[in-house]
């Protein structure tokens, strides 16, 4: 049994630094030219290529999460006592943000079923802008085509993160840097300060495990190292070799979901992500420009509160951009929620009818 279990060992682990390496080389080529999060977009279009190109790229579920955390971490050190100075305008926001869920995601559900012809179960689930691993089973359980609802998702999600950063930069003139967070390098960072951080990753987890938060890998060290900042214990600053680590793992997992897929599906699957992607960023835009006339001028802000990426990646371009963390942190969380909640309970709702 040993035997057998070595050499697989063995394989994985070989597969989990090629796919690392490539991430990285992809990383570093977009921090040469400048890019816009360029460890994030460059392991994430590498590895994405790599996939398709039928490249060996795979990473271990177990691989995501310690690099969550420590973005987490990150995003605890932007906390600030006036943190809640637009708190009135956050529940005009959370409420607008369920009307544009429902909005897009009907709008992208006709799409697929009218455009890209897709059945109406794949179609429902493919078109829910959240809850990915949860949409995905659902959608299975349902009879809808698991496959082309978890490529669609993928999809969206790379797309999200490989324009949002290029259209914030040309609608507003922020310059998003390459890294994409403010950091300190390593040979300045104090051993205590590590400490703290290493604290606020583990203690965060196990908080975040015991009180069953939502996406407790990022959500746990965030409250946590925010909670240290506000009472002053600490303000350790993440290292930029460890925020890029977390950036071109968290690439390289987006590259990875389109590995073992054939080469026309996964283009099948973008093409028909495309047409969805841009309804709901013209409807983030829409969105965001109403609340902007309501809520001050705070449009970048409700643009990464309502984008329909990944809670970790939109985090991240929140923090490169210095733009209301805690804001954009809750809205997306609670969008992944609301659509966990809520979609299958419609689907049942629409078949009944």
């Amino acid at each position: 049994m040993l035997q057998v279990m070595r050499p697989n060992v063995m394989r994985s682990a070989g597969l989990f630094a090629l796919t690392l390496a490539i991430a990285a080389i992809g990383g570093y080529l977009m921090w040469l030219l400048h890019m816009p999060l360029a460890w994030l977009i460059g392991a994430m279009l590498v590895t994405a290529l790599s996939a398709f190109l039928r490249i060996p790229v795979s990473l271990p579920k177990h691989a995501r999460p310690p690099m969550t955390a420590v973005i987490g971490a990150m995003l605890g050190t932007s906390f600030s006592p006036d943190i809640f100075q637009h708190a009135g305008s956050w529940i005009v926001s959370l409420a607008g943000l369920v009307v544009f869920i429902a909005v897009t995601g009907g709008l992208a559900f006709l799409y697929f079923r009218r455009v890209a012809r897709l059945d109406p179960v794949t179609a429902y689930f493919s078109a829910m802008p959240g809850g990915l691993v949860e949409m995905i089973t659902l959608g299975s359980e349902k009879g809808g085509d698991e496959r082309m609802i978890a490529l669609i998702h993928a999809a969206r999600i790379f797309l999200v993160v490989l324009t949002l950063p290029f259209l914030i930069e040309t609608l507003t003139g922020f310059d998003i840097g390459r890294t994409g967070a403010t950091s300190t390098a390593s040979a300045t960072v104090a051993f205590d300060d590590l400490l703290w951080f290493a604290a606020a990753v583990i203690g965060g987890v196990t908080l975040g495990t015991v009180l069953r938060l939502p996406a407790r890998f990022l959500v746990g060290p965030m409250l946590l190292s925010a909670a240290l900042h506000l009472a002053g214990v600490t303000d350790f600053e993440l290292p930029a070799v460890a925020l890029a680590g977390a950036q071109v793992v968290i690439g390289a997992t987006i590259g990875c979901r389109f590995a073992g897929a054939s080469p026309r599906i996964v283009l099948q699957a973008m093409v028909f992500s495309v047409g969805a992607t841009f309804i709901m960023l013209l409807g983030t835009a829409a969105f965001a420009s109403t609340l902007a006339l309501v809520g001050g001028d705070r449009f970048i802000a409700y643009v990464l509160a309502y984008s329909p990426g990944g809670v970790a990646e939109m985090s991240l371009i929140a923090l490169s951009l210095n733009v209301e963390v805690p804001f954009v942190v809750l809205h997306h969380i609670v969008r992944v929620l609301t659509v966990v909640a809520g979609a299958g309970v419609t689907f049942r709702f629409l078949l009944s009818r």
